[in-house]
């Protein structure tokens, strides 16, 4: 019964093994979760999935194999369905407090909510909006969906709006950890993680615990010995498109400037507009009249430098190709030849774009800039999409 669960997580993209799925199983059969939803959604994920980016695939492979697991159906109810005690009083423990325990004792248990369940669908007619008799939605009554009651039985209803018959598969609170999506900014520092080289500088204030450890033992008393902080010494370049296209794009540059302002001590960022020329600014507010020279920044930033560029590449060609061709100013040389030198200067160089890559092919200029800096040399602003190219950068 369970293979159509291992080909669901296939399709969604969860590198699950057979030997992990047959852990699975021995797990079922040794009784880990046999009657608790809950615990048997956790065993599945705990087994088989290995990366955090792939828990909102297992959650919907999750969903669509055991869609209804939580659920109880009309006609099973009707036919007087045999739920084991033990498993209701589980369920009981984990989603009731103990003045919503003592209002089904009220009621009458279990068997007192599934008589009356029955009974009303004998005696209803039709769909019912709001209440607290009949079954149907949006009302108190214990039955039905999209309603509020502390011993409800859900019927038809697709997702839980009170988290009293919560699906934790659905809540799907790992969405944004998928490597296919766009990032916030938590999941980008994860990803510029990646791009990492320790040196320890600065004043000698962090405990050296070993080092402390041994000064005691040789020299027979407490000898305390201090370190230099460990710190990431990456140097890291940024270059910013702003306005137009980019305009969409906005909240996700931000988030990457913030990572990347946060996870790297040697730090400089500068903006252009859709391609490098001859001028560069720190602020927008006064990027005609404090530039500063491309020339001076290729001067100033040595080769151990990180250059990475963030825009959607998405422009007429001719601003990339031919003098001239920039659509705000005259500019002696081509964005081309700009990219080039920046390219040269700086050999650890990365083009993150924030459209997504389903596009690409469809944007001459951005296959033009892809072809001046190398295709595995632009990645998409996604989580595999940033760790590959930290990685790119990281050789």
């Amino acid at each position: 019964m369970f293979l159509p669960f291992f080909d669901n997580l296939r399709k969604a993209g969860v590198p699950v093994s057979l030997r992990e799925f047959l852990s699975f199983l021995e797990g079922m059969k040794a009784g880990l979760a046999t009657y608790d939803i809950e615990a048997f959604y956790f065993l599945g994920r705990t087994i088989m999935v290995k990366d955090e980016r792939h828990l909102d695939k297992f959650d919907r492979a999750f969903a669509a194999t055991f869609q209804g697991l939580d659920e109880i159906p009309a006609e099973a109810v009707l036919n007087a369905v045999d739920i084991p005690a033990d498993w209701l009083e589980k369920l009981a423990e984990k989603h009731l407090s103990d003045a919503e325990k003592a209002e089904i004792e009220a009621m009458g248990g279990f068997d007192k909510l599934m008589e009356t369940l029955k009974k009303r669908l004998e005696e209803q007619k039709g769909r019912h909006q709001g209440g607290n008799k009949w079954v149907g939605t949006a009302g108190t009554s214990p039955f039905g969906a999209y309603g509020y009651n502390p011993e409800g039985v859900r019927i038809g209803q697709t997702e839980s709006r009170h988290q009293r018959a919560v699906k934790v598969w659905d809540k799907r609170e790992f969405k944004n950890l998928d490597d296919t999506v766009e990032l916030g900014t938590r999941n980008i520092k994860v990803a510029l993680k990646r791009l990492r080289r320790w040196a320890r500088d600065g004043a000698a204030d962090e405990l050296d615990l070993n080092g402390t450890i041994r000064a005691t033992a040789e020299h027979g008393y407490l000898d305390v010995q201090t370190r230099p902080e460990r710190r990431n010494a990456v140097k890291v370049l940024l270059f910013l498109d702003i306005g137009g296209s980019m305009d969409p794009h906005i909240k996700v540059v931000e988030e990457l400037f913030s990572a990347a302002k946060s996870e790297f001590k040697h730090f400089e960022h500068f903006y252009f507009h859709n391609c490098l020329y001859e001028g560069v600014w720190r602020d927008n507010r006064r990027r005609w009249d404090a530039q500063t020279p491309t020339w001076e920044i290729l001067r100033t930033y040595g080769p151990d430098y990180k250059c990475i560029f963030v825009g959607d590449a998405s422009m007429s060609p001719y601003e990339i190709a031919y003098k001239g061709g920039a659509n705000e100013h005259w500019n002696e040389e081509s964005g081309e030849t700009w990219l080039s030198r920046a390219r040269d200067q700086w050999p650890g160089h990365l083009w993150i774009n924030p459209l997504e890559e389903r596009y690409w092919p469809y944007t001459q200029s951005i296959q033009m800039i892809r072809q001046i800096f190398g295709p595995d040399r632009m990645v998409p602003m996604t989580l595999s999409g940033i760790e590959a190219g930290m990685k790119a950068l990281g050789r």
